[in-house]
């Protein structure tokens, strides 16, 4: 395989011409025959004993040659762009040329990185607001993990109240007359949930077991049933249970069952340090957005549409691989979600445009700051990627090269520069609200 031009007919794109030798062509298509004669009937012939030259007397002279080019193509587009050294961010886009004595002239049109200018990249302003841990906020997460400790009990010493979930038979009607839908048998229902018709769940509280009542209540104008829009209703009820969540008591020895701490001022101290800790990373992660998002400004390039198209199907594999690792594919997902393939690719396309303008501001930020990894980071990285895939680093070098993770610790760099070097000011949350 030779690279014999490279042309660019216009921005950012390439056109690569290039031979393949006829020895191999002719070797390829023969190689083609040999795989498909079994299938092909010549008359005056049995079937799969035909040479080559009646086959193509009958089918044609280019009948193999799809093929053979098929099987050629990959190893010779791979060696003509080692030769070109282009930075290729599309698939190519092959054409025969010609065929002679030398072989085949080909073409291989591809997308090349734009040019790219990055500009004031040190010295962003960012605003860094970390969120107070507040007592009221240590009570709400403490409460969280009382009601995950809970347990349902029957009430039986008491009526009904908001909060507890009553079992009971209802049947309602309009004007004497019942509807559909309108009656149940052993429901539950948490009254305070506003799952029934207003005023229903309120005039439950106060009722006890075995107690036989009416609701009276008057269905919305906007209710879902066109014919009880608006109209007055009576429910006859009958309770049969009361229930209720009992939640543990709040003292040393829940703290024990539920934690490594032997008492509750241990247990708050400790859920107070990682609460604060979560939030000044949701701050740190909040200032790096605010980086990246003015990097995108002070960047410039003419990005190929086919660099974000790319980078879409890139989106969409890695989404279909988080399917399958959850036991479900694509098309399932389409099936529940109404959406299709094409409406996929148009909700990622954003995305895909944001990720690419900040691969390229970054690439070009590594490329003037001059940032390398060292082989000891390049090792570090494939032991991460190892241990988040559950394999060997040997297994994971196999597919995915060192240059590609080299590549990506730079980037990384560019990150850490850029936050280095930013002009960071530190706000309560009450500031922050005010200047917005």
């Amino acid at each position: 395989m030779s690279l014999t031009n490279v042309t660019a007919p216009e921005k950012n794109v390439r056109v690569m011409e290039f031979t393949i030798p006829k020895a191999d062509f002719e070797k390829a298509c023969n190689a083609a025959y040999k795989k498909n004669i079994g299938k092909m009937q010549v008359p005056g012939f049995r079937k799969g004993k035909a040479p080559r030259a009646f086959v193509e007397k009958l089918y044609g002279t280019g009948v193999f040659y799809e093929e053979a080019l098929n099987s050629l193509l990959p190893n010779a587009y791979s060696a003509v762009l080692d030769e070109a050294k282009l930075d290729v961010v599309s698939a190519p886009e092959f054409d025969v040329k010609e065929m002679n004595d030398e072989g085949v002239i080909m073409t291989a049109k591809v997308y090349v990185k734009p040019e790219v200018t990055v500009t004031d990249y040190k010295g962003i302003a960012a605003d860094k607001v970390v969120a107070p841990v507040t007592e009221a906020d240590l009570d709400a997460e403490i409460q969280k993990l009382r009601e995950r400790n809970s347990r349902e009990i029957t009430v039986s010493d008491r009526a009904a109240e908001m909060g507890d979930t009553v079992v009971f038979d209802f049947d309602g009607s309009v004007d004497g007359v019942a509807f559909d839908g309108g009656k149940a048998e052993k429901y539950n229902l948490k009254l305070g949930s506003g799952s029934f018709i207003p005023g229903f769940e309120e005039q439950v509280v106060g009722k006890t077991v075995g107690e036989e009542f009416n609701v009276n209540v008057t269905f919305p104008e906007d209710y879902h049933a066109e014919e009880l829009k608006g109209k007055a209703a009576v429910f006859a009820c009958k309770l049969h249970e009361i229930k209720n969540i009992e939640l543990p008591e709040l003292d040393d020895e829940f703290v024990k069952d539920v934690s490594e701490f032997d008492t509750l001022d241990e247990y708050r101290a400790d859920l107070k340090a990682k609460m604060e800790e979560k939030n000044a990373k949701v701050a740190d992660n909040a200032v790096e957005e605010q980086l990246i998002a003015a990097l995108i400004e002070k960047m410039e390039a003419d990005i190929p549409a086919a660099m974000i198209d790319t980078e879409v199907e890139n989106q969409v594999r890695d989404f279909d691989m988080r399917l399958r690792q959850q036991g479900m594919d694509l098309q399932t997902y389409f099936k529940y979600t109404g959406l299709d393939l094409d409406g996929m690719r148009e909700q990622f396309k954003p995305m895909a445009e944001r990720q690419v303008k900040v691969r390229l501001a970054l690439e070009k930020i590594v490329e003037l700051e001059a940032l390398t990894a060292t082989e000891e980071e390049i090792e570090n990285d494939y032991a991460e990627l190892a241990k988040a895939y559950g394999m060997e680093a040997d297994d994971v070098k196999k597919y995915v090269d060192a240059e590609s993770v080299a590549k990506d610790i730079t980037v990384k760099k560019a990150v850490d520069l850029i936050k280095a070097n930013a002009v960071i000011t530190e706000k309560a949350p009450e500031e922050a609200k005010d200047a917005e």
